[in-house]
């Protein structure tokens, strides 16, 4: 069983807006700080960005800062990205997943889910 459900990408222009869910499956997402991640065609998985358990705080990947919006529900049981001002180079499917941090770099945490979801496709069309 897939530990997470990622939802809403899809094609969008240039300066589009998409947002996206990752509903946690038969969990919840309590005690964990969850991050997003995406990867692009020929390249590595890479940090986006995350949301500690009982913080405000958010933390993005300096590509996304000011255009990402990450955010859980009040039940812990989702995690969006509201991802504003798409350019081309967003385009990756995007993935959440427990994160920590270790030395200042974000990465998966995968003592926490132990896998990943099947991702979402987001596509930008410059």
């Amino acid at each position: 069983q897939v530990p997470v459900v990622e939802s809403g990408g899809g094609l969008v222009q240039a300066g589009g807006s998409l947002r996206l869910s990752c509903l946690a499956s038969g969990r919840t997402f309590n005690g964990h700080t969850i991050g997003w991640f995406r990867q692009a065609p020929g390249k590595e998985r890479e940090f986006v960005a995350a949301i500690p358990w009982r913080s405000t705080d958010a933390y993005y990947a300096d590509s996304v800062q000011g255009r990402f919006t990450i955010s859980r529900d009040n039940d812990n049981v989702a995690v969006h990205l509201q991802m504003n001002s798409l350019k081309s180079e967003d385009t990756a499917v995007y993935y959440c997943n427990t994160a920590e941090r270790v030395l200042g770099t974000w990465r998966v945490d995968l003592s926490g889910f132990g896998s990943w979801g099947q991702g979402t496709q987001v596509i930008v069309s410059s």
